[in-house]
């Protein structure tokens, strides 16, 4: 973005065309006190000669004119301005007491950029200055190559015609058709120099279409042929002149104007069609004045300038665009570059949260095997065991009818007695290997009716060793006990929040706090169709800042070797799978604290539906637990 620089008023070069004089003008008193640089004038003619030296010397940067009350009018002074090319970037306002509707269309038709009361306040005079000021200042600063550039004039004279020469380039010489020898009279150059183009003056030539400076950024902006005649080589001239010409607009650019001046006698006597057949654009006959052909010169340039105005605007806009489009494919791309790295996160998050689990499959896949085997070398040798413990506790009970001796009797009672503990051990190392079995079976992707109090048993069962005897589990199951679900819900998910709450409690026993009685508690409510389950300890708590990263796998807040990060990451994707939710608490918040240590507490919540075969876990597609097949 280009930024205009402010401008000095000091340097601002004012004329101002005012029939009351420098005594007695308000604005001429107003401008001064400003500190702008004023010229004054009271006449149109007077002001005319100081505006031509003005422009030539680049020392006008606005125009105002008052009412005239005799003399050219406003509207013919402002024209009249405005018709040299050096007032085309510079702003004319016109002051009138007549507001009139008829005024302000005269006003605008001459020229002028803007027009206003005499009789305004003088702070809204200074104001519409400054604003046209402004807006001149920014046109030639953002277009200086196209508003401020001279306009280039070439003259191609006939070859050996040094009178004809003289003629239309000396600025004194005698116009011999409508002017005595007394009388003089500016020439062509002169008057084009005077409107402030650039004037240059060369030999008709063949060696004159070549080279590029016919179609270079400093090509003529209006040809003049002097001296034309009726013949093939003065028209081979213009046809080769017309396809230079082509040429350049092929290319884009805005093409030269042509002129052609003909002997007044051919102009007006006979045919000139095959002039302009030919490529020149405009003839005239060679008695017209310097004046009249300068002003049909400068009709040309100005139309030429115009053009090359709009063209390079329109080049402007089209670049404007281009640059718009490409900047909103830069930032298509941008938008999709940042979805391509969103999903790449995505994908990789997906990838981890897969590695968690293909971890615990595998993990659980092993921990299967291994129980099977367990289990069938455990089973066979348990089972006869129990069943030669039941023959010996038959064999004492026959012996203790046998026997007469009081001691031995003692004896037998106290074997009977130590049979049934070794039977209870029995007893409770087959449950054990039952509830391995059920937590450690695949089939972790089916429905099925799950008893939760048996289901929360047999984790608590399997993290036993984790409690120790100064760790107390409470249990309020106030929810169904019976719930359709996936039963990894409440065989791992509860367990490992069991299991870390275990831990937390135990690093605190470990660091030397005797006094602190480990407590979890185990909780279901169902409310509003929400079956809610809340696992919570006494223990030190989660911290704030790491409890956005708990689920995340792999991350642990254990040393290392103790936790794999994976335990709470399991969690999330099962309870995910259920279509719930897990949230972490202060188990005891700082306002009603009643337990050393603040605590956490785990909330998994999960949207349920009453069925004929109970409450169930809602899901999008499950299986139905009795019958087997998908339901939507």
């Amino acid at each position: 973005m280009q930024i205009l620089p402010t401008r000095d008023e000091k340097d601002v070069h004012i004329l101002l065309l005012d029939p009351a004089g420098t005594a007695h003008s308000r604005v001429y008193g107003l401008l001064r006190s400003e500190g702008m640089d004023v010229v004054c004038r009271q006449s149109a003619e007077t002001m005319l000669e100081v505006l031509e030296a003005s422009c030539r010397d680049n020392q006008v940067d606005m125009v105002i004119c008052c009412t005239l009350q005799k003399g050219m009018s406003a509207g013919q002074f402002v024209r009249r301005a405005k018709a040299n090319p050096a007032m085309q970037d510079v702003p004319v306002l016109m002051l009138t007491e007549d507001v009139s509707t008829r005024v302000e269309l005269d006003c605008f038709e001459s020229g002028a950029d803007a027009y206003l009361s005499s009789s305004a306040h003088s702070d809204l005079l200074l104001l519409r200055i400054r604003t046209l000021l402004h807006l001149a200042d920014e046109k030639r600063y953002l277009h200086p190559q196209w508003h401020m550039r001279r306009a280039r004039v070439v003259i191609v004279r006939a070859p050996e015609d040094e009178v004809l020469l003289e003629f239309w380039n000396d600025p004194r010489v005698l116009d011999r058709d409508n002017h005595d020898e007394t009388t003089e009279e500016t020439g062509l150059g002169e008057l084009l120099w005077r409107d402030g183009h650039t004037v240059t003056s060369v030999t008709r030539s063949s060696d004159l279409l070549s080279g590029g400076w016919l179609t270079g950024p400093d090509g003529p902006d209006c040809i003049v042929l002097e001296d034309m005649q009726d013949n093939e080589v003065d028209l081979a001239f213009c046809r080769q002149l017309d396809q230079r010409r082509r040429a350049l607009r092929e290319q884009g650019g805005i093409p030269f104007r042509i002129l052609g001046i003909v002997q007044a006698e051919r102009f007006r006597g006979e045919s000139c069609v095959a002039f302009l057949e030919a490529g020149l654009e405009d003839l005239v006959p060679s008695d017209m004045t310097p004046m009249v052909l300068a002003l049909r010169i400068r009709a040309m340039v100005r139309r030429r300038r115009e053009n090359e105005t709009f063209h390079q605007r329109e080049m402007e806009r089209q670049q404007s665009a281009l640059a718009l489009e490409a900047a909103q494919a830069q930032a298509s791309l941008a938008d999709a570059l940042a979805q391509a790295n969103r999903d790449l996160a995505q994908t990789n998050e997906e990838l981890v949260q897969m590695q968690a689990r293909l971890v615990q499959t595998a993990k659980m896949a092993s921990l299967g095997e291994l129980v099977a085997g367990i289990a069938h070398e455990i089973n066979n040798p348990l089972a006869f065991t129990l069943g030669h413990a039941d023959t010996i506790e038959r064999c004492l009970h026959w012996m203790e009818d046998k026997v007469q001796d009081e001691g031995d009797q003692n004896r037998i009672r106290r074997a009977g007695t130590r049979l049934a503990a070794m039977k209870t051990g029995l007893g409770r190392i087959r449950d054990l290997v039952v509830r391995l079995r059920r937590f450690s079976r695949l089939e972790e992707g089916q429905w099925s009716m799950v008893d939760v109090s048996e289901a929360i048993e047999t984790g608590l069962a399997l993290v036993r060793h984790r409690l120790g005897g100064s760790i107390a589990v409470e249990s309020r199951l106030d929810a169904p006990q019976k719930l359709i679900c996936q039963e990894t819900l409440f065989h791992q998910a509860v367990m490992n929040l069991i299991a870390n709450a275990a831990d937390a409690l135990n690093e605190v026993r470990l660091a030397g706090d005797v006094r602190h009685d480990g407590r979890i508690r185990i909780a279901t409510r169902l409310y509003e169709d929400v079956y809610e389950i809340t696992v919570s300890d006494n223990g030190p708590g989660i911290e704030e800042a790491v409890r956005p990263r708990i689920f995340d796998p792999f991350f642990t807040t254990k040393a290392q070797g103790e936790g794999t990060g994976l335990g709470l990451s399991i969690v999330h994707g099962i309870v995910q799978a259920h279509c719930g939710t897990i949230d972490v608490t202060d188990a005891y918040p700082a306002g009603e604290k009643t337990e050393p240590g603040r605590g956490a507490h785990f909330v998994i919540r999960l949207p349920v539906h009453e069925t004929a075969e109970g409450w169930a876990v809602r899901e999008p597609k499950r299986r139905k637990a009795m019958g087997g097949s998908e339901t939507a």
